[in-house]
């Protein structure tokens, strides 16, 4: 089987991992770092704002079965890309909308994506998604990996994450694993 890589960062990574991981054709989501200056950062490094990393998901995926751009029109639909440096009540630099591409085929597709969304009018805003190559991914510690599915009771999971996910169920239904 081809696999491929995709590495996008919409805000919390528990939230974007919670929904790619339900997808037909992903075949694994691995919260991290990337699109920072600080080799090898810790959550705690990164919550400070300071290490210029976001909090990302590196999805592996099957072409054959979802494209890179079924990937990003979903990206646009479960965050806001018009926030500068916030999703939600989560408030800095590692929030930030990025999309970090594995190859100029990847980037073309980002820069085309964002083009379509923002001549749709999906947001009443700008996008401010950043496009940029990614560097180096950082996987983030082992208590962040499949969070939502392992503390589905945990406050933030009950009141931002769930909703998400149950929205997102509805909305792409057809492309769910069985």
């Amino acid at each position: 089987m081809n696999t491929e890589l995709a590495t996008l960062g919409g805000g919390c990574f528990w939230c974007l991992e919670a929904v790619y991981e339900l997808l037909r054709g992903v075949l694994k989501v691995e919260p991290g770092y990337a699109g920072g200056h600080v080799p090898s950062p810790t959550y705690r490094q990164v919550c400070t704002g300071l290490t210029g990393h976001a909090e990302v998901v590196q999805i592996t995926y099957d072409p054959a079965v979802i494209t890179y751009r079924d990937l990003l029109d979903i990206f646009f639909t479960i965050h806001d890309p018009t926030t500068p440096d916030r999703q939600g009540a989560d408030v800095g630099p590692q929030y930030r909308s990025i999309i970090l591409y594995h190859s100029p085929e990847q980037k073309r597709i980002a820069e085309q994506a964002i083009a379509e969304v923002t001549a749709a009018g999906l947001w009443p805003a700008p996008i401010v998604t950043q496009v940029a190559p990614l560097k180096a991914f950082y996987p983030a510690e082992d208590y962040h990996r499949e969070y939502f599915r392992n503390n589905p009771e945990q406050g933030y999971c009950r009141v931002v994450i769930a909703p998400k996910v149950a929205k997102f169920r509805k909305q792409y239904l057809d492309r769910l694993k069985a």
